[in-house]
C-alpha cells in the first residue's frame, strides 16, 4: 500500500476529507503523515482526531526555502512517502523539491487553472465578475499552478451570491474532487502523455 502525507498550512478541510476518504476506503493508501509550517494550524489539531503522525517544520529555523525544503524532503524520505499532497500548504516548493517527487506532488487550486494562479483566487474571480470559475486539481512542477491537469469542475457565480456564498460551493466541490483525482493517481489510472494527463477507464 502506497504511502501518503499532506502538507498543509491552515484550517484543513480537505486534509479532513481525504482522511476520510481513506478511512473508509475510498483512496486505498496508508496516510502516513501531515506536516505543517504553521504550529498552532487548526489542520494539527485534525490530523490528532484522525490518529495521523502531525510533524511542525519550523520555517525561521532554516536560513532559506532550499534549505527547509531539503529538511521536509528529508522527514518525507525517512517515512517512505510516495505521494505528496498539498492541501492549503502556503509554500511555494523549490524545484529541488519538486524534483526528488517528480509526478509525485499535487495541489488543489480553487479556480478553473490557468485562469486566476496564485493566492487569494476565489476573491479575486468575485471582484472579476466572472459568471463561471471552479477547482483544479494539478501535478506540481517547478512553476506556480502550472503542472498537468488532473481534475476540473466549474462552479457557476451565482448573481446574489455573496464571496463567503462562492467560498462555500467552491470548496464543497473541493472536497469532492480532491480525493477523486488521488484515487486516480493510487489505482494509477493516470497517464501522461507530454503535459497532458490521460485518465484510464
Amino acid at each position: 500500500m502506497r504511502n501518503i502525507a499532506i502538507l498543509a498550512s491552515g484550517n484543513g478541510t480537505n486534509f479532513s476529507a481525504i482522511a476520510k476518504a481513506v478511512k473508509h476506503g475510498y483512496i486505498k493508501a496508508n496516510l502516513k503523515l501531515m506536516v505543517t509550517d504553521k504550529q498552532n494550524s487548526y489542520v494539527r489539531i485534525r490530523a490528532k482526531r484522525s490518529g495521523v503522525k502531525n510533524i511542525f517544520c519550523d520555517p525561521k529555523a532554516f536560513s532559506c526555502r532550499l534549505a527547509f525544503d531539503k529538511e521536509l524532503y528529508g522527514i518525507l524520505n525517512k517515512e517512505k512517502i510516495d505521494l505528496v499532497i498539498l492541501a492549503g500548504f502556503m509554500r511555494i516548493l523549490t524545484p529541488y523539491f519538486v524534483r526528488k517527487f517528480k509526478n509525485r506532488i499535487l495541489n488543489i487550486h480553487p479556480a478553473l487553472l490557468p485562469a486566476f494562479r496564485g493566492e487569494h483566487a476565489i476573491g479575486r474571480v468575485f471582484k472579476s465578475g466572472c459568471k463561471i470559475t471552479g477547482v483544479t486539481v494539478h501535478f506540481v512542477d517547478e512553476k506556480v499552478d502550472h503542472g498537468p491537469v488532473i481534475l476540473q469542475e466549474k462552479v457557476k457565480v451565482k448573481k446574489d451570491m455573496s464571496l463567503e456564498d462562492l467560498e462555500r460551493e467552491i470548496h464543497k466541490v473541493e472536497h469532492k474532487l480532491y480525493p477523486q483525482a488521488i484515487k486516480l493517481v493510487i489505482d494509477k489510472k493516470i497517464k501522461f502523455s507530454g503535459r497532458k494527463v490521460k485518465v484510464i477507464v
